[in-house]
């Protein structure tokens, strides 16, 4: 792996645990084993820089993966249920679920930073793409799968932030069996 791809896989592990304002330079440059130089060489704006580097690359991992999950499972309900699953799984086992949140970042950050906010929003537009897609697929109008695809995407991110918060993934496990209430409405 070069330096730059281990800088952000790195920082993005930092971000997740501690947040942007809770990471300092010198304690990304301490972990990588990378002088302040190589830092400035690869992201010349700096840490910020960094951080979106990093959303970009969690925007990859994420969407590909759900895109797998959504593109293996016949239908919308199906699909979310193996997601949570992961989600799920994931929690159980790590004590937390890296690589599928950003939340902390985009409440600290998006407010101060319109590059952040702007790499968040894209995340997010583009998970409710790959549902309001399935959705449509499903037999759901355009516009009501749009909306019912802003109300997963918001109601999952919400659930992960539960579960973070209360180191439980009680609070996805009930999502999951409440989702299918959540089409019966549009239907």
């Amino acid at each position: 792996m070069d330096t730059k791809s281990q800088m952000i896989e790195i920082a993005t592990n930092l971000f997740q645990q501690k947040g942007y304002k809770g990471v300092g330079v010198n304690e990304i440059l301490k972990v990588c084993n990378i002088t302040k130089g190589a830092l400035y060489h690869h992201f010349p704006n700096g840490k910020e820089e960094l951080l979106i580097a990093c959303l970009k690359n969690m925007d990859e991992a994420i969407t590909t993966d759900i895109e797998v999950i959504f593109e293996r499972c016949q239908t919308t309900m199906e699909a979310l249920h193996a997601m949570i699953e992961k989600l799920v799984a994931n929690l159980d086992r790590e004590g937390t679920i890296t690589g599928y949140t950003f939340s902390s970042i985009v409440s600290e950050m998006a407010s101060l930073s319109e590059p952040v906010r702007n790499a968040c929003s894209d995340l997010y537009t583009k998970m409710q793409g790959i549902y309001s897609k399935k959705l449509v697929a499903d037999g759901f109008s355009k516009e009501t799968a749009h909306s019912i695809a802003l109300m997963m995407t918001a109601t999952i991110e919400g659930g992960i932030m539960l579960c973070l918060t209360r180191k439980t993934s009680e609070p996805l496990k009930i999502i999951s069996q409440g989702l299918p209430n959540l089409l019966k409405g549009f239907i």
